[in-house]
């Protein structure tokens, strides 16, 4: 890869400014995606009106083709070119924006969210690839890797504010329109100024293994987020659980038995990512599993403005920007199981706290410190898994290194929603119904709640005895409930992080030496 020495920059000789502005762009518009719609689940529930499992699938409509298709992404990137894939990345992430902010009922916001998913897909490997591949020392990765990170987070508390802004001075639909100028500002700054990079070596499309882990993931999710609107023990759940089983299972034949592998199943063999991908699946599901806890409670259940659940969100993910510095030192110096180990024990701490906090209280100090500990504990984690996992494979790999980096931690991300809305809001629904029928309420408003219920959940219970002086007497009752159930989705949350921070501090008790591969691509 030849540059004009004009514009190399301190950050490596092979990295070009427009490069690394153009990488870290991308990554920050797909977070900004991603992150947009928890700080408006409370006016898409007072707007839309979804009912069951309908608010959940609108963050994991996004979140979906992100898990299935960032490996693709990231082989398209190798073959093709990484540069393209920044701009296609960013034109579909604009047009989906757009579909989302003209919609007229749930389903079209769901294809809005999903076409936006297919271009994150793109950006999140892809950037991070095409930084990696302009980098020339350890050293060097880890600074941009820090810096990625620094950016993915960035996004994730711009989201918020701008969430919050919009709606508290406009509309839940100029959110998306102020995400549809981001995207297609970066499409031109990639077009305009990214130096392109690529390794097809030995690389071809992985059909059978595409259709396997799409089929497969999307099978399981669907089942975890339609359990409690269907019942668990429903056909289609079982099936859908039967088949998650069947197509993973494919996907890892496919891949032992595939010339040019879609993922290559040896990388697992490294203790190092092997670990660092369990954490990512299984950290990265608490941290947006406690983000998705914190947006509900603030939102549907407290009905709260969105700025609030926008400050929420700064305190989550704008502490990894303030920590750049420390965190590019760390990644140099400390043992990764260490970084991974403390980093996940702080969310865990800052779950556990949060789950003690009554569902009554909304005053929003209560929420400053639980909520700090989880974004510092992120700032750290989120660093530490993608260095762990980039850093012990050659350059030359780095595009598939990061894809499936990337998949996993963003699979972990999409489980969030999914596992802690189905937990939460089953244990929500029993609640709600055993209260109901213990209480001393006349039988037609028990009759009424029931039916509310039935259809739409205990958060439609709770938005109707808000808004209806015949039901709010069952308002207690509801937000006792769901203030139960999601207190108990942050236990989980909390649960998951101190299993991971143990599987690091016991299985990576030693810093890694970083692969060392000086070609350019």
């Amino acid at each position: 890869m030849t540059t004009k020495p004009s514009t190399r920059t301190a950050t490596g000789r092979g990295l070009t400014t427009g490069t690394l502005v153009a990488g870290l762009l991308a990554v920050c518009l797909a977070q900004i995606g991603l992150a947009i719609p928890a700080t408006l689940n409370g006016l898409f529930q007072s707007d839309l009106h979804p009912v069951g499992s309908q608010l959940t699938w609108i963050s994991d409509a996004f979140l979906l083709p992100v898990a299935v298709l960032e490996l693709t992404f990231g082989l398209l990137g190798d073959l093709f070119g990484r540069k393209r894939l920044l701009i296609g990345g960013a034109s579909l992430l604009a047009a989906g924006e757009l579909v989302s902010a003209t919609a007229s009922g749930i389903h079209q916001l769901w294809a809005g969210q999903a076409l936006a998913g297919l271009g994150a897909a793109a950006l999140f490997p892809t950037s991070l690839a095409i930084l990696a591949a302009g980098t020339t020392s350890p050293a060097q990765r880890a600074r941009v890797i820090a810096m990625w990170a620094a950016l993915l987070s960035t996004g994730g508390f711009l989201a918020p504010l701008l969430g919050g802004i919009t709606a508290t001075y406009g509309s839940w639909r100029w959110s998306f329109v102020v995400v549809t100028a981001i995207a297609a500002a970066s499409a031109a700054v990639s077009a305009l100024f990214a130096v392109n990079s690529s390794a097809p070596a030995g690389r071809s499309l992985d059909v059978a293994g595409q259709l396997t882990i799409g089929l497969g993931l999307f099978s399981l999710l669907y089942a975890i987020i339609q359990g409690p609107t269907d019942g668990w023990a429903s056909p289609s759940i079982i099936i859908a659980f039967a088949l998650a089983a069947v197509f993973l299972a494919a996907f890892v034949l496919a891949e032992k038995r595939a010339k040019s592998p879609l993922l290559r199943l040896d990388l697992f063999r490294n203790r190092a990512f092997a670990v660092a991908s369990v954490v990512a699946v299984v950290g990265m599901f608490a941290f947006l599993g406690t983000a998705y806890s914190v947006s509900i409670r603030l939102g549907p259940v407290q009905d709260q403005a969105p700025m609030r659940t926008a400050l929420a969100f700064v305190l989550l993910n704008g502490i990894t920007l303030v920590m750049l510095p420390l965190t590019e030192r760390l990644l140099r110096t400390a043992a990764p199981g260490l970084l991974l180990g403390a980093g996940l024990l702080l969310i865990a701490a800052g779950d556990y706290w949060a789950a003690t906090l009554p569902i009554t209280d909304s005053a929003f100090t209560s929420l400053i410190l639980p909520l700090g500990l989880v974004g510092l504990g992120f700032a750290i984690t989120v660093s530490s898994i993608t260095a762990t996992a980039v850093n012990t494979v050659p350059v030359h790999l780095a595009g598939m290194a990061s894809a499936t980096t990337n998949l996993l931690r963003d699979f972990g991300f999409t489980l969030g929603p999914a596992i802690i809305g189905a937990v939460a809001l089953s244990r929500a629904a029993s609640n709600f119904s055993d209260s109901l029928h213990d209480s001393a309420l006349p039988g037609a408003l028990k009759g009424a709640g029931t039916a509310v219920l039935d259809e739409g959940g205990p958060l439609a219970v709770n938005g109707a005895s808000t808004t209806s002086p015949k039901l709010a007497d069952l308002h207690p009752l509801a937000l006792d409930a769901l203030g139960h159930g999601y207190s108990i989705g942050f236990v989980v949350c909390g649960s998951a992080a101190l299993f991971s921070a143990l599987l690091a501090l016991i299985t990576l008790r030693s810093r890694a030496a970083p692969h060392t591969d000086s070609t350019q691509h």
